[in-house]
């Protein structure tokens, strides 16, 4: 058998942990699968099930097998506590609109509407916003979105 580009060799004390962690039941479902990723990919001494290659794995865990290579290199990379939990989000914007503003958006759409209209559009209420200097100029899907999650 080929050689491994990320070998995984887990302890007796990492592969119980893992073993433990899979029969438990309670943890996020993640959790179990990568555990079990790595206990099948497991090329250690002593290790029960030893090297599994990633398409077995992936096929008997109905994963992708780009899943199994991602554990197994967060494995090797970070160890196991990494591969275990979720890696938080690359790019996250910052929000456009904090809770006061917010807020105020929800007040202003809760609020009468302007003379001769029967009541807010969506257009309305993101120019009478920064028009009332609650914040910059907003776009009409941010209304919407702010707006339906309240809704």
């Amino acid at each position: 058998m080929p050689r491994r580009k990320n070998p995984v060799r887990l302890s007796g004390k990492e592969r119980r942990r893992l073993k433990r962690l899979v029969s438990r039941g309670s943890a996020p479902t993640r959790e179990p699968a990568h555990a079990r990723i790595l206990l099948k990919a497991d090329e250690g001494g002593d290790a029960p099930e030893a090297r599994w290659p990633d398409t077995a794995i992936a096929s008997a865990l109905l994963l992708s097998r780009s899943t199994v290579r991602r554990v197994r290199e967060r494995f090797c990379a970070e160890g196991m506590e990494a591969a275990l939990a979720r890696r938080p989000p690359a790019n996250t914007k910052p929000r456009k609109l904090d809770g006061e503003q917010e807020a105020h958006l929800i007040a202003l759409a809760c609020s009468k509407p302007p003379d001769g209209r029967g009541k807010w559009s969506i257009r309305l209420l993101a120019e009478r916003f920064v028009q009332l200097d609650c914040g910059e100029d907003i776009s009409r899907e941010l209304v919407r979105r702010t707006l339906k999650k309240v809704g």
